[in-house]
């Protein structure tokens, strides 16, 4: 197992850095007038997710950590909702859309999994 010197170790962090990304690219082409609304939204909840799972890697306790993955997990909800709007009014192609929720139902179950691993060790 490789060992984790900073949250940029993390597997679950690098995949929601790729998801990020993967945002940015389906939303590139979005009208102009979406650029401050469902565009931004999206973006801005995408990029939340790793910023969140950083931010509970640097905190000095396992519950403030264990906080922060769960609002990680809030901004990925919200990523996914803002993309099925996105589909549904014609914004983005639905097949890409399908494509990225695919990608986001991946990291959901990756930060579950890592939830579920700190909540066991620290009451075990």
């Amino acid at each position: 197992m490789a060992e984790i010197d900073s949250y940029r170790d993390l597997k679950v962090w690098q995949r929601a850095m790729d998801l990020a990304v993967m945002v940015y690219g389906l939303t590139a082409a979005s009208p102009k007038q979406e650029q401050f609304g469902l565009t931004a939204q999206s973006r801005r909840s995408a990029v939340s997710i790793a910023a969140n799972i950083a931010e509970g890697y640097g905190r000095s306790t396992k519950a403030a950590y264990l906080n922060f993955l769960r609002i990680a997990q809030g901004s990925l909800k919200e990523t996914e909702t803002h993309l099925i709007l996105a589909g549904r009014v014609g914004l983005c192609p639905e097949a890409r859309v399908a494509s990225v929720l695919t990608e986001a139902d991946q990291l959901g179950r990756m930060l579950r999994a890592l939830i579920v691993k700190l909540e066991k060790h620290e009451t075990g």
